[in-house]
């Protein structure tokens, strides 16, 4: 019986050791898991040397929906306002809101100097783009909507091959049906596996929505100004991004959430990328991952979002695992303690009377001590006295 017993403690010992290494490796896979999105940390990038925290939302709208630049531009000015209403004001020139904006243009062959051509998805950028994404930059440089000339492009590797036979082509041109860019940068394609499942095979560029304008703009319904015709434009955003102080918690999310939900309802999905793959919310998500995975609307989301989601969904079940593991130490702690309330039920008698042995023997000792202490210095004392008479 005594060896049974003693099996079934070592068995106990044996799952919950387990379970604490199991918790450990899936605690370090989903941190790995998170960290590989890098475009959900810009906010933690961009509040190093900084005396805010910073939050980070991105929304994601139809096609029909109707967000464009200056709809982009209006929610960066209502959301300095909002922070001058809790008394967040930038110094004179200092940038605390950062956003960006983005819409897939649309396919085209895009021709080099040197005879090469290559088909090619083109995405119009705006604001901090490339501030927001991961890419690993092979040759060149990014733009901004600080350069003067808006005629720069990213490209990636794969459409450098086809071009130039090489990436160290930063200052050649590129020609999409007749307009003439030159390449500011070279980035490498999507490398991880969650990314590669989200784009195919086709070569990508990146523009200024000034240059995607003339090639794949349209002319408002307003076509005249006075005596000439207006040029195209291209003004269409599906994808918004920023990163903003936060002076309270969650004060970005619900003030970009505030200005857009209702106005956009039913063409738009808002995502805090600041809490999106904290474990909590990851192993809850897990009960609605259905409701998740199948959307019936028409929001259009770009290759590093639905890399995110797909690392939404094993981090839901990685976490989702690590919450049941870490129910068997729990389980067993909750009963080690019912077992030793259960002990101090039946034994509360001889425990109490164990205590006052202990403190009582603990006293008589005490008290001979200091007996055996007074009896040295009245010795002393005496000792003391009689010399002083004899003197």
């Amino acid at each position: 019986m005594r060896n049974r017993y003693k099996f079934g403690q070592m068995i106990i010992a044996a799952l919950n050791a387990a379970a604490i290494i199991g918790t450990v490796i899936l605690t370090a896979a989903g941190g790995s898991e998170a960290a590989s999105r890098k475009y959900n940390f810009t906010a933690e990038r961009t509040e190093k040397g900084s005396k805010y925290d910073y939050g980070q939302v991105s929304c994601f709208f139809g096609d029909d929906a109707g967000f464009d630049r200056n709809s982009a531009e209006g929610v960066k000015n209502q959301v300095y306002s909002a922070l001058k209403n809790v008394s967040v004001i930038p110094e004179e020139g200092e940038e605390m809101v950062f956003h960006a904006y983005s819409a897939e243009a649309g396919t085209a062959v895009i021709n080099g100097d040197r005879k090469g051509q290559s088909e090619a998805r083109v995405t119009a950028v705006g604001g901090d783009f490339f501030l927001f994404r991961g890419f690993t930059l092979l040759d060149g440089s990014f733009f901004s909507d600080g350069n003067l000339l808006k005629d720069g492009a990213v490209i990636d590797k794969e459409l450098a091959w086809r071009l130039y036979g090489s990436v160290d082509i930063a200052g050649e041109k590129i020609y999409i049906y007749g307009s003439e860019l030159y390449i500011s940068g070279v980035i490498d394609t999507p490398s991880d596996k969650l990314e590669k499942k989200s784009v195919d095979d086709t070569p990508r560029a990146y523009i200024s929505y000034e240059a995607a304008g003339p090639i794949f703009g349209t002319v408002s319904s307003d076509t005249w100004d006075g005596a000439e015709a207006r040029q195209p434009e291209f003004s269409e955003v599906t994808c918004y991004e920023c990163v903003i102080p936060e002076p309270v918690e969650h004060f970005a999310y619900n003030t970009v959430k505030g200005q857009l939900a209702d106005m956009y309802k039913g063409s738009i999905s808002i995502v805090n990328n600041s809490e999106r793959f904290l474990p909590s919310k990851r192993a809850k998500a897990l009960k609605k991952l259905d409701r998740y995975i199948i959307r019936n609307d028409d929001i259009v989301y770009p290759f590093w979002e639905n890399a995110s989601r797909l690392a939404e969904i094993r981090l839901s079940f990685i976490y989702g695992a690590r919450r049941l593991l870490l129910a068997i130490p729990l389980i067993t702690f909750i009963c080690m303690l019912a077992l030793a309330y259960k002990w101090f039920r039946q034994n509360k008698k001889a425990l109490r009377d164990a205590i006052e042995r202990f403190f009582s023997s603990k006293m008589r000792k005490l008290r001979e001590k200091n007996k055996k202490a007074e009896d040295i210095r009245e010795e002393s004392s005496e000792k003391e006295s009689e010399q002083t008479k004899e003197s």
